[in-house]
């Protein structure tokens, strides 16, 4: 079985079951600024899992492209992947347990599916804690189709979420095949206060999540994830490329497969290599592939990236910017290969006459030449010089700019902060993109958002610097419409008939067949998930506190709303 037959079976499967399908959405989160990237299918959901109702109903599938950086040390080997496609199955607030554990086990042995022999499969449940009670009544599900290969494990393996400090989460099951997991039901039916406690949800949902890549090395008998379809062939250009054997160079031709895919796909979502967030992720994958290309002999690790355009030629996004894409490879294998002579001159500067190499040097030349660690552990045992990975790691934790939730600080909430800040903030966003697009031009397009309790931040499309009088012009009309008290109206329409009737939808972005739109009075229309305040009334006073580029062509605005600025 291909990735494209696993993935139309696995739809084809939950749509007989009554779900509806909703598209693979952008890697940038739109509506949970607690991430970096999309990290699972339920991200997209954040607004529905937490009890909004969705348009398509209560029962979803879908097929996610992820980007998970927490691990990012463990690529390398057979089955851990930067980039992975994730199918998942929703239940919001519709079928519990049983269902869930039956579509399961269903998919997996049903011979019209995947026809896996049940005697494989062994099931991890919840062993139970202070918080929650073992998980009796998964393992006798799990009994009741036959499997009886049955594990408790404790919290660290068997509970999901929150993903940030707080939000729904709960225990779940994972499914492994011959010692591989490649499925996890998880039951959210507890949310998780700021002070650590768990309460009953108000609304139990099912949350799934199938790894297409260890799925397909499973149902084709492959040990080596890397040996499926999804990755051979880019495993044979860089064999071309090196003119040397995957044998025997397998951990360094892995990294360099991973983490040039995933950079083609997080370019294609609007990321550019920088030194701040997703941009800051993207250069250091980057510039990691470009260190194991040059160990194997290889100076131009675009070519790498020509097979997976055909891979995935699914991906109309990727395809239509395959040159764009490779472009951009290119730009930042050059900026640092330029850097790696001055980063070389920085370590023979800091490590003369000296045994070893701070942790705080280690990092300092990290941060400053884009050098991974591995290049500079490497340039240490040349040397015959000590290399301080705790120190390293110390230093690096202590910025965390690569993580899975991105800084601490950044925002200090579950998997989306729905207060009255962060809802008021939210709804502020729509009057922003309707006055840019009256003041700037209707040519503006959304081009990204992230919100926090603290501030909203809005990408759109312009070619150049805001004047101090655009701004003025911008912060007047928000606070015109603001003080006009419009109420805030939300309708469920099919697609066509919401850009039909005006709505404006973010550029690039795939919705489902059916939207949700809010109408703030007659002035803003927009395909949204919420969530918002009733009227404009609620809103504070705008202002724009910094306008800046955010790549080329695109500009960013800050802003916040407060009730007494003066």
């Amino acid at each position: 079985m291909n990735r494209k037959q696993l993935i139309q079976k696995y739809i084809e499967f939950f749509k007989s079951k009554n779900h509806k399908e909703i598209p693979n959405a952008s890697l940038v989160p739109k509506e949970d600024p607690t991430v970096l990237f999309t990290t699972a299918g339920m991200h997209p959901l954040v607004p529905f899992l937490l009890g909004q109702k969705h348009p398509l109903g209560k029962r979803l599938v879908g097929v996610q492209k992820c980007v998970r950086t927490g691990d990012i040390d463990e690529v390398g080997d057979k089955t851990h992947h930067t980039f992975f496609e994730m199918l998942g199955n929703w239940s919001l607030g519709d079928y519990w347990k049983k269902q869930a554990i039956e579509f399961s086990f269903e998919f997996l042995t049903s011979k019209k599916w995947l026809g896996l022999d049940k005697n494989k499969i062994a099931v991890s449940v919840f062993s139970g804690d202070k918080d929650s009670p073992k998980d009796i009544e998964a393992e006798k599900i799990w009994k009741s189709f036959g499997i009886n290969k049955i594990k408790f494990l404790e919290k660290e393996d068997n509970w999901w979420g929150p993903a940030g400090e707080t939000g729904p989460c709960g225990p779940d099951t994972e499914m492994f095949v011959n010692g591989v997991e490649i499925w996890n039901d998880v039951f959210m039916e507890y949310e998780k206060n700021k002070n650590g406690k768990y309460s009953e949800a108000k609304q139990k949902n099912i949350d799934t999540g199938m790894g297409v890549e260890r799925t397909l090395a499973v149902l084709n008998n492959l040990e080596d994830n890397y040996m499926t379809e999804v990755w051979k062939s880019i495993i044979k250009e860089i064999e071309k490329l090196s003119r040397k054997k995957y044998q025997g160079n397998e951990k360094a031709m892995r990294i360099i497969a991973d983490h040039i895919k995933a950079s083609v796909f997080i370019i294609a979502d609007g990321i550019i290599p920088g030194n701040k967030e997703q941009g800051y992720v993207l250069r250091r994958l980057i510039r990691r592939a470009v260190y194991y290309g040059k160990e194997l002999g290889i100076s131009n690790i675009s070519g790498i990236a020509k097979p997976i355009f055909k891979i995935y030629n699914d991906y109309e996004g990727l395809n239509k910017n395959e040159k764009y894409i490779l472009g951009e490879l290119d730009k930042e294998e050059q900026k640092f290969s330029q850097t790696l002579e001055k980063e070389l001159n920085e370590f023979n500067e800091l490590t003369k006459d000296k045994k070893e190499i701070s942790g705080a040097n280690a990092f300092l030349l990290h941060q400053s030449y884009g050098a991974p660690k591995e290049l500079i552990k490497e340039q240490s045992e040349r040397i015959g010089i000590k290399f301080p990975a705790k120190e390293f790691e110390k230093e690096f934790q202590k910025h965390q700019q690569l993580s899975q939730t991105a800084s601490a600080g950044k925002f200090k909430s579950g998997l989306a902060d729905t207060s009255e800040k962060t809802t008021k903030l939210h709804t502020t966003t729509h009057l922003l993109n309707e006055a840019l697009r009256k003041i700037l031009g209707q040519e503006v397009k959304q081009r990204g958002s992230n919100i926090t309790p603290e501030r909203l931040r809005f990408d759109f499309s312009f070619d150049r610097k805001l004047t101090s009088e655009e701004i003025k012009k911008i912060e007047d009309l928000v606070n015109e419409k603001i003080s006009e008290n419009l109420e805030v109206i939300r309708e469920e329409m099919p697609l066509k008939k919401a850009f039909d009737s005006g709505a404006q939808g973010e550029f690039g972005a795939k919705y489902p067949e059916k939207v949700s739109v809010y109408s703030i009075g007659d002035f803003s229309k927009e395909i949204c998930a919420g969530p918002h305040v009733k009227n404009t009334s609620e809103l504070g006073k705008f202002k724009i506190i910094k306008e800046e580029s955010s790549s080329a062509g695109i500009r960013r605005i800050k802003a916040v709303v407060e009730e007494n600025i003066p």
